[in-house]
């Protein structure tokens, strides 16, 4: 006879839990209110499966990060999850393993991460009420005692220090440290960690920007699986409550916006390599732009839509000048980056990057075909159910809304914005936000 700890194994970790394609297209509602202690809650409600996943988001990312310290958020997240100290109700320490064994006795999951903007922590259990309340229970400790062993942390340091030595032999990661820098300048998006800023951070540091920056006041929590309102209100109150309370929760520093470029830069740097690792690009534009929609269906046309973009039809088939090539934009808070990736040899590298700069030049000042557009829309709109068929990808959409003060509305909405757009929108947007004549080129590889 199978165990309920199994069962909520099997549950939890088998894999995708799907929705019907129905109910994937039309969205579900999203709850919204807010906490006493200021804290934002967007919940959806679905009995679909006895699944709850909860995100909870900090504006603690690495744009946070002093310069001198680059890597401060992504070292703090993890070391998060490396034990708890003794709760304040008597609960004893446990470390690393102890929480790894708690978990799997849960049949549940929780991890932390940081990205470029924040800090996450994503909560996975079955919402049977006495495993529900304890994943939780464990959940806040995980949030509000961290303990940031010492000894743990010189150990990650010295894996990290090996890390960025072995990453630092790789093409990809020269370009890719060279292109953000000249992209985004002083700004903290083109900040990477090294061995000099890694040397800057202990645990001392970290408990001191945690408590800085992880307060309930900050919090967004995206709450999606079988609970009702109260219980999301119960779940997100118990979660927070291990964080020290903040009466006054005055506002973050101002983050300067990234600067536009205001002229073209070309880095060429010399690499022992089979293959030239090139990125051409600049400052993209913020998510919460109106222009999103229209971006997003161009870059369809131009890189981002695979053997059927312009880019791979004239770099890849015209001419063989590389196996992939692609385009995108990464916006987050502020503008990140427009890029456009590819590799070749190093001997046709000014031949692809001549290319690939006249057709997005060509891309910026006429826009998309009728026909090209209908084939972005057919593709991006009939894919569109795909991104909400499990609790996990509707999650990420709803924390997404959340994280970017975006209408609640918006999932729902979504297919009839996509269809709104023209070829003269996408051309408009692009003429907006691109300007190919100044723009940086990062060429790795060759002499």
């Amino acid at each position: 006879m199978m165990t309920l700890k199994k069962l909520a194994l099997r549950a939890v970790f088998a894999g995708t839990a799907v929705f019907g394609l129905g109910s994937a297209q039309a969205a579900l509602p999203i709850q919204h209110w807010t906490l006493a202690n200021g804290a934002k809650i967007y919940l959806v409600a679905t009995n679909a499966l006895p699944i709850v996943d909860v995100q909870v988001d900090f504006d603690a990312g690495s744009r946070r990060d002093p310069a001198p310290q680059a890597g401060l958020a992504s070292v703090t997240s993890a070391m998060v999850e490396k034990g708890v100290r003794a709760g304040k109700s008597g609960e004893p320490a446990l470390d690393q393993n102890a929480l790894g064994e708690a978990w799997a006795d849960l049949g549940a999951s929780f991890d932390v991460s940081a990205g470029t903007d924040r800090m996450s922590y994503l909560l996975r259990t079955l919402s049977d009420p006495a495993l529900l309340g304890k994943a939780v229970a464990l959940a806040s400790r995980e949030i509000g005692e961290p303990s940031f062993p010492d000894d743990v942390w010189l150990r990650e340091r010295e894996r990290i220090n090996a890390a960025i030595k072995e990453a630092n032999t790789k093409p990809a990661t020269i370009a890719g440290r060279a292109f953000g820098q000249d992209v985004y300048g002083v700004h903290p998006y083109g900040q990477e960690v090294t061995e000099e800023t890694l040397a800057r951070i202990d645990t001392a540091t970290m408990r001191q920007r945690y408590q800085q920056l992880i307060v309930p006041c900050r919090a967004k929590l995206s709450i999606v699986g079988a609970v009702t309102r109260a219980e999301a209100e119960s779940v997100a109150t118990t979660l927070l409550s291990r964080l020290p309370a903040n009466d006054a929760c005055t506002p973050l520093p101002t983050i300067a916006p990234v600067a536009a470029l205001t002229a073209p830069k070309d880095e060429r740097i010399p690499f022992d390599s089979a293959q030239a690792h090139v990125f051409i690009g600049q400052p993209g534009y913020p998510r919460k732009d109106p222009d999103h929609f229209a971006l997003n269906l161009g870059n369809y046309v131009l890189g981002g839509g695979g053997f059927v973009s312009r880019l791979t039809n004239e770099v890849r088939e015209k001419r063989g000048l590389t196996y992939s090539v692609y385009s995108g934009f990464a916006p987050g808070l502020d503008a990140g980056a427009f890029r456009i990736g590819f590799q070749t040899r190093p001997d046709q590298a000014e031949e692809a990057i001549k290319v690939s700069r006249e057709v997005l030049a060509k891309f910026v000042a006429e826009g998309p075909t009728e026909s090209e557009l209908k084939a972005a829309k057919d593709n991006l709109i009939g894919g569109f159910p795909l991104l909400l068929d499990s609790n996990r990808k509707l999650i990420g959409n709803v924390a997404n809304i959340a994280w970017h003060d975006l209408p609640l509305d918006y999932l729902d909405t979504w297919t009839t914005r996509m269809n709104a757009v023209t070829a003269a929108d996408v051309k408009a947007a692009f003429a907006r936000k691109l300007q190919p004549e100044r723009m940086v080129t990062v060429v790795v590889g060759g002499k």
